[in-house]
């Protein structure tokens, strides 16, 4: 093991941010879930777990919160990447934001990132959105938003396009995600000893297509076969148990599309779809325990703060049967040139990179266990996430568990106050708007505490306010409900009725923050977007 220098000792801590894509509240196995996540569990177990910690319900967005502090619409990828324009829109990262590593790296912090990106139009040409230019010194990892596990599209390292690399044998992308960031850790510690790092790792699991190996996926052989029902009542019960959830709130029932599990027809299958999705998270959590050897060969893991979080809930999202000749391009690629089979079909299992399919509503239902609906929605199933925070050096209540409602924005926050850094008003010449996040430091070395604050959210319509307790959330174009988060939080019983005053104050509040942050009504950019369409 690496010796400490007296400037190690020191120094600034490290920082670690680890985010994932498309999982669920639950899934982990310190969350209630039946996936084996024994590097994640040690985290948990040796440092703090949030309950109601908030993302912003959709990949792209969530990404843009988590690096600038600031809310999607700011920072121009109010939906996703496409330009959905104006300003807000435009899918780009803008120049009125910093980044984290922008700004830990004018700090005298070395900046590193291996993994999904996904905030960029452009992805084939370099430009100032790449994560070169958006203040990462070394890159690995893909541009685009999904893809083949085993050959993914737009694999750059640096500003390079690398996917030939991707035909090498026994390639998996979670894998070598998890690989560079290792590299880039024993890089760092040979090159800069005396240097904190920003390490940025954004997986891709277990965002479909359902890949995995065939070793992860035997482990969880029958391990889903009681069925999306049963299952639900006992990873609730497992959460009440853990305190992560009040043992006073109610399962929300299954999503009505659904059959029961004794009623639905193709069980194999749809056993092995959860059983790849499982594996995907399981081969993540293998290399978050490379990464963390890493950091202990090294001398850094006590110096290392680490944040692990998911950036929208459990994805129901399915894929209906299509023709090889009607796959997307990149989603129709394969490393041997076979052709895809693609969509939710019974009559193939998924796992291969030669089959393209998702694990469906039911299993995105059980992966939001207790809550209602998906990514795409701001009820509870799409913005909640697991989030932990390990950092040896200041967390002395171990394994405990804070409840304070924290979002995307507080990271940002907490890495300021932490690390001394300085957010720039001006950064290249452009004014960049304010962080919006606070601190969650103080929660890192006390117990939970009241917040005299709002939190915000909107995506496709799909619109929230949270003050204290209260939850006032909309799924568009439908009306407002309002919630008593500590009576209710599976969001079962609306309140809207009995308290219309409350409704209207926060209806003010929600509408003067949208303002303020250039959030457009649906109506306005889905028209834009019926324009862009028509053009092409």
């Amino acid at each position: 093991m690496a010796k400490k220098s007296h400037e190690q000792e020191a120094r600034r801590p490290n920082i670690l941010l680890i985010l994932n894509d498309d999982m669920g509240y639950s899934d982990i196995g310190c969350y209630g879930g039946e996936v084996d996540t024994p590097f994640l569990n040690q985290l948990a177990e040796k440092g703090l777990k949030f309950t109601q910690f908030y993302n912003t319900a959709r990949c792209s967005p969530s990404r843009a919160s988590l690096l600038t502090g600031l809310h999607p619409h700011q920072t121009g990828i109010g939906v996703l990447v496409d330009d959905d324009g104006p300003e807000g829109y435009r899918g780009n990262l803008n120049k009125q934001c910093v980044t984290i590593a922008e700004v830990l790296r004018q700090a005298n912090y070395r900046t590193y990132m291996s993994g999904k990106w996904h905030i960029a139009n452009n992805i084939s040409e370099v430009t100032d959105t790449w994560p070169l230019q958006r203040g990462f010194e070394r890159y690995y990892g893909t541009l685009a938003g999904s893809g083949n596990f085993y050959y993914p599209s737009t694999l750059t390292r640096d500003n390079e396009n690398i996917e030939h690399e991707a035909l090498a044998k026994d390639y998996y992308y979670t894998d070598a995600i998890s690989d560079e960031a290792v590299r880039f850790i024993k890089e760092h510690v040979e090159e800069y000893p005396d240097t904190p790092f920003f390490q940025y790792v954004a997986y891709t699991a277990p965002h479909w297509p359902l890949h995995a190996k065939e070793d992860d996926i035997a482990k969880y052989k029958d391990r889903f076969n009681a069925g999306w029902d049963q299952l639900r009542i006992e990873r609730m019960q497992r959460m009440q148990e853990m305190g992560i959830l009040n043992a006073d709130w109610s399962l929300t029932d299954r999503d009505i599309s659904q059959p029961a599990w004794e009623e639905a027809t193709h069980k194999e299958w749809e056993q092995r779809r959860m059983e790849v999705y499982a594996a995907q998270i399981d081969s993540m959590d293998q290399g978050i325990g490379r990464i963390l050897q890493a950091l202990e060969e090294t001398g850094q893991l006590e110096q290392t703060l680490i944040f692990f979080l998911s950036d929208n809930g459990g994805c129901a999202e399915e894929f209906e049967p299509v023709q090889p000749n009607k796959i997307p391009k990149n989603w129709g690629r394969t490393s041997t040139g076979a052709d895809v089979a693609f969509g939710n079909r019974p009559d193939v299992m998924p796992g291969a990179e030669t089959t393209f399919q998702s694990y469906g509503i039911a299993w995105a239902n059980l992966s939001n266990t207790p809550f209602r609906l998906y990514k795409h929605w701001v009820h509870e199933g799409g913005i909640a996430t697991p989030f932990i925070v390990h950092w040896p050096e200041a967390i002395q209540s171990k394994g405990e568990i804070r409840h304070t409602a924290c979002q995307l924005t507080d990271v940002m926050a907490t890495i300021l106050d932490i690390t001394n850094a300085a957010y720039p008003a001006t950064y290249n010449g452009h004014a960049i708007c304010p962080p919006e996040g606070k601190s969650m430091k103080k929660l890192f070395v006390s117990d939970d505490h009241a917040e005299d604050r709002f939190l915000f959210w909107e995506h496709e319509g799909n619109a929230a306010v949270r003050e204290g307790n209260w939850k006032l959330v909309k799924n568009y174009p439908g009306e407002w409900e309002l919630f008593d988060m500590a009576q209710d939080r599976t969001e079962m019983y609306n309140l809207a009725d009995q308290y219309p005053a409350r409704v209207q104050q926060m209806i003010v509040q929600y509408d003067r923050w949208a303002t303020r942050c250039g959030v457009k009504p649906r109506e306005k950019i889905l028209e834009i977007i019926a324009k862009r369409n028509r053009r092409k």
